[in-house]
């Protein structure tokens, strides 16, 4: 879990273990702002995105002292918040950019290194969290601003598949399982309803 206060002593990764108490394992720059956690099961590996800083961190799965593993500026924000989301998927760390309105795909190099980011689409100011949905590099994303999920599938080409006549409120984060998908709307413009969205979806691509 990624956890930021703004000081030194409690931002950073924690790991939450039934029966424990919470035990943080890498701490975090307090000016930044923790956001996407993705891991890479081939080698153990977490990388986290920072929307303050501009920056991908990679530590081990057991925790330690984290390493900048990209700063491209792509990451950047424009003045609110940049890169955000991250998913492993087909030999590249992908993420997307909120300010920016991007999906970015990070390949990894040998030893472990970032390659140059790609962008796989933009135009898509709000971008939060994704999910991959099983269909090749197709992905299910949170667009919070204009209260949207879209469908990104090939070329970069979206389409919007829930808004906010469907209960959408600042939604940040998706998830699916199968033709399952399950939204996290925020709520933080209307601080009214807070909630879990559960839909169906049926892939038209």
């Amino acid at each position: 879990m990624l956890y930021a206060t703004g000081t030194s002593d409690l931002t950073g990764l924690w790991r939450l273990a039934p029966g424990q108490a919470p035990q943080r394992i890498a701490a975090l720059p307090s000016t930044g702002l923790p956001n996407g956690l993705a891991l890479d099961e081939r080698d153990d590996r977490l990388y986290i995105t920072d929307s303050v800083l501009g920056t991908v961190w990679t530590v081990a799965l057991a925790g330690g002292t984290p390493k900048a593993w990209s700063t491209a500026a792509e990451l950047a924000s424009t003045g609110f918040l940049g890169v955000n989301g991250a998913k492993v998927h087909n030999g590249a760390l992908w993420v997307t950019n909120l300010d920016m309105g991007t999906v970015l795909r990070i390949p990894f190099l040998a030893g472990g290194r970032a390659g140059e980011p790609l962008v796989t689409a933009r135009g898509l100011v709000g971008l939060d969290d994704f999910a991959f949905t099983g269909h090749g590099d197709e992905i299910l994303a949170a667009v919070n601003g204009p209260n949207k999920v879209v469908r990104i599938g090939s070329g970069g080409r979206s389409s919007t598949i829930l808004d906010a006549s469907d209960g959408l409120q600042n939604p940040t984060a998706v998830a699916v399982r199968g033709a399952d998908v399950h939204v996290i709307n925020a709520a933080y413009v209307t601080a009214t309803d807070p909630n879990l969205l559960s839909a169906r979806w049926h892939n038209c691509f």
